[in-house]
C-alpha cells in the first residue's frame, strides 16, 4: 500500500463510521446524578459526517449544556417539590408553601431528607407538623445523623465526582487535533474540571479535617494492618480515638528511638485554624512514672519534669532497663464554636521497660472538649440509677441513629396530676418517667353533645401519649445515639372493646418496663430489656342529651425486675491430657 492509498483508506473509515452513527439512532439519554436523585436528560445526537454534499464544518458541540452544580445541602433538597412556583400538598419541604398552607396539611409526605447514606456522618433535615398549636405549623430540625455501619465513607475529596463531565463530539475540525494528542481520542481534552485532590484551605476546622501543625500534621500512632504502631496516622478534628499498639524496640538503642521520648509528643505546635500562622503549643499537664513493680508516682514540680524528658538505659545486675519510656499518651484539645483549636493539653505515663516487656505496648488517646460547654448528664454509667429519667428517642428511618430531645426529663413522660383534675387544664404538663419509680396519674375530661366521637378520641389519645412518644428506650443509662443495638424498641399495644352503637375512647395508658441485673454479682448494673406500652380503650354510648359526661383518664408506669437468680460459678477442675511416646517402654515391650 503506497502513501497515496492512505487518504482513501481514511475517507472510507470515516464514511463507515458516519453510516453506523446514523443507523444507531439519534437519541441518547445522559444521566445527571446528584446526592439523592438521578434525572435522565434526553439529548439528541446529529451525525456529523454523511454521504451528502459537503457542508460547512460545524464547531464541536457537547451532548448537552453545562450541568448544574450538585446540591449537597439537605435543607435545600426537596424530592416532593413537583410543581414549580406552586405548593405541593403535604410537601413540608416545599419552599413555595406558606404558613397558611402548612396549617391545612394532614402529614408530611417526606418526613426526613438525608444525603448519601454511605457517609459516616451527615446532616438530616427532619420535618413534622405541630397539631397542638393553633393554628398548626411546620417544625423543622437539622440534626446530625451517624451511620452505624463499619464500612462507610468518611470524607469525599473529589468534588467533580458528584457530577458528569460535558463530553465533546468529534467532527472534521477536531479530528486531526485529537489524533495528535498523546492519549489518542479523549471525550474531554479541554475540560475545565479540576482533578486536584487538595481542597482549598478553609478558615476553620471541620469534622474529620486533619489537625495541622507548623511543619505537617499532628501524628497519632495507631495500628493499621497489624498490631504494630504506625506513626504517620493523622489526628482528625472532633474524632475521639483510643487505641493500643505494639512497638518493637532494642533496649540497647532505646535512646535513639524518638517515638519513646516525651519530646516527640509535646514538641508539635498545632495551628489554630488550617493554613494560619497562629500556633497553639502542646502543654504538658501531668506526668506519671510507673516502675517495674507497677507502682505509680506523679511528678508535681517542673524541675522533675525536665529531668525525665529523655529516656536512658541503666543496668540492674545482668538486666538492662530503659527508663522514662512513654507508655501512654493522652491529648485533650479545646475548641470553639468557630472551629478553632485554642488549647492543647498532654498527659503522659512514663515507665521502665525490661526485656520481659518487649515488644512494648503503648496506648494513645485523643478527645475534644468544647469551650464553655456543659457535659451531657447521664442516667447511669453504664447501668441505670434509681431516680434518674429514662433515656428515650425515635428512629426516623431504618439504619439511622436515634434522635433525642435536648430535655432529658421530656423524653418519656406521663400525665401529671394536679388539684384541679382537669385534663384540658393540664394539657402539656407532663411528668418524667424515673427509673425504679412506679407512678400513676390521671385527670377528668368533660364531654358534651357538641363534641364528636372522632374528635374526642384524637384528643384523649394525644393527652395520654403526649407530644412525640418515643419509639426506642436505651438499654443502659449511657447508651450512645449511634449504637442502635443498645436501644430497646417500645412495643405499642392497643386494646379495644367493640360494642354496637358505641364510641371507642382511649382511657388509659400503661407502660411496663422490664429490667434485669447485668454484670458482676459484686456490682450489678441495671439494664432495660423490654418496654411495652398498652393503650386501653373503652366503649361509651353516644351522647344524645345535653347533659355532660365525665371520663376519667389515667396513665401508669411499672418497673418489673426479671433478673434470673444468681448462680455461683466455679472453674472446671483441670484435666490431664498427656500421651506417652510410642517407644516409651522400649525395649521391654
Amino acid at each position: 500500500m503506497g502513501p497515496r492509498a492512505f487518504p482513501r483508506l481514511l475517507l472510507v473509515l470515516l464514511d463507515c463510521w458516519a453510516s453506523v452513527s446514523a443507523q444507531a439512532g439519534t437519541t441518547l439519554v445522559v444521566t445527571t446524578e446528584g446526592l439523592n436523585s438521578t434525572k435522565p436528560v434526553p439529548t439528541t445526537l446529529r451525525p456529523v459526517l454523511s454521504s451528502k454534499p459537503p457542508e460547512t464544518p460545524r464547531a464541536s458541540r457537547p451532548f448537552s449544556g453545562p450541568r448544574p452544580a450538585p446540591v449537597t445541602d439537605v435543607a435545600a433538597l426537596c424530592v416532593c417539590d413537583l410543581s414549580p412556583a406552586q405548593c405541593d400538598v403535604n410537601c413540608c419541604c416545599d419552599p413555595d408553601c406558606s404558613s397558611v398552607d402548612f396549617s391545612v396539611f394532614s402529614a408530611c409526605s417526606i418526613p426526613v431528607v438525608t444525603g448519601d447514606s454511605h457517609f459516616c456522618s451527615q446532616k438530616a433535615a427532619v420535618y413534622s407538623l405541630n397539631f397542638t398549636a393553633d393554628p398548626p405549623h411546620r417544625v423543622f430540625k437539622l440534626v446530625d445523623q451517624i451511620n452505624p455501619s463499619v464500612f462507610c465513607v468518611h470524607i469525599t475529596n473529589y468534588k467533580p465526582a458528584l457530577s458528569f463531565i460535558n463530553p465533546e463530539v468529534t467532527d472534521e475540525s477536531s479530528f486531526d487535533k485529537l489524533m495528535k494528542t498523546p492519549d489518542g481520542f479523549s471525550l474531554n481534552p479541554e475540560s475545565d474540571v479540576s482533578t486536584r485532590l487538595d481542597a482549598p484551605q478553609t478558615a476553620k476546622y471541620e469534622y474529620g479535617v486533619h489537625l495541622q501543625t507548623s511543619d505537617s500534621f499532628l501524628r497519632f500512632p495507631s495500628p493499621l494492618t497489624s498490631s504494630l504502631c504506625t506513626d504517620n496516622n493523622p489526628a482528625a478534628f472532633l474524632v475521639n480515638q483510643a487505641v493500643k499498639c505494639t512497638r518493637r524496640i532494642n533496649l540497647e538503642r532505646c535512646e535513639e528511638m524518638e517515638t519513646l521520648s516525651m519530646a516527640y509528643y509535646s514538641s508539635p505546635k498545632i495551628l489554630m485554624v488550617p493554613g494560619s500562622g497562629i500556633e497553639v503549643p502542646v502543654t504538658v499537664q501531668s506526668i506519671v512514672i510507673r516502675s517495674l513493680n507497677k507502682t505509680l508516682t506523679r511528678l508535681e514540680d517542673t524541675t522533675a519534669i525536665l529531668r525525665v524528658s529523655n529516656q536512658g538505659v541503666v543496668e540492674a545486675g545482668h538486666i538492662e532497663i530503659c527508663t522514662n519510656v512513654v507508655l501512654e499518651v493522652t491529648y485533650s484539645l479545646t475548641y470553639t464554636d468557630a472551629g478553632e483549636v485554642i488549647k492543647a493539653d498532654l498527659f503522659l505515663l512514663l515507665g521502665a521497660v525490661s526485656s520481659a516487656m518487649v515488644p512494648l505496648q503503648q496506648k494513645f488517646e485523643i478527645y475534644f472538649i468544647q469551650q464553655n460547654a456543659k457535659p451531657v448528664p447521664l442516667s447511669g454509667n453504664p447501668g441505670y440509677v434509681v431516680g434518674l429519667p429514662l433515656v428515650a428517642g425515635f428512629q426516623p428511618q431504618k439504619g439511622s441513629g436515634i434522635i433525642q430531645t435536648t430535655n432529658r426529663y421530656g423524653q418519656l413522660t406521663l400525665l401529671r396530676s394536679t388539684t384541679e383534675q382537669d385534663c384540658l387544664a393540664v394539657e402539656g404538663i407532663r411528668a418524667p418517667v424515673l427509673f425504679g419509680y412506679n407512678m400513676q396519674s390521671g385527670c377528668k375530661l368533660r364531654l358534651t353533645k357538641a363534641l364528636t366521637c372522632r374528635l374526642v378520641a384524637q384528643k384523649m389519645k394525644s393527652l395520654l401519649k403526649g407530644q412525640g412518644f418515643p419509639d426506642y428506650v436505651a438499654s443502659f443509662g449511657n447508651s450512645q445515639a449511634q449504637d442502635v443495638l443498645d436501644w430497646v424498641p417500645v412495643y405499642f399495644i392497643t386494646q379495644t372493646s367493640h360494642v354496637k352503637d358505641s364510641c371507642q375512647l382511649p382511657v388509659a395508658l400503661t407502660v411496663e418496663v422490664r429490667w434485669t441485673k447485668y454484670g458482676s454479682l459484686l456490682n450489678p448494673q441495671a439494664k432495660i430489656v423490654n418496654v411495652t406500652a398498652n393503650l386501653i380503650s373503652s366503649s361509651f354510648p353516644e351522647t344524645n342529651s345535653g347533659n355532660e359526661r365525665t371520663i376519667l383518664i389515667s396513665t401508669a408506669v411499672t418497673f418489673v425486675d426479671v433478673s434470673a437468680p444468681a448462680e455461683a460459678g466455679f472453674r472446671a477442675p483441670p484435666t490431664i491430657n498427656a500421651r506417652l511416646p510410642f517407644n516409651f517402654f522400649f525395649p521391654f515391650v
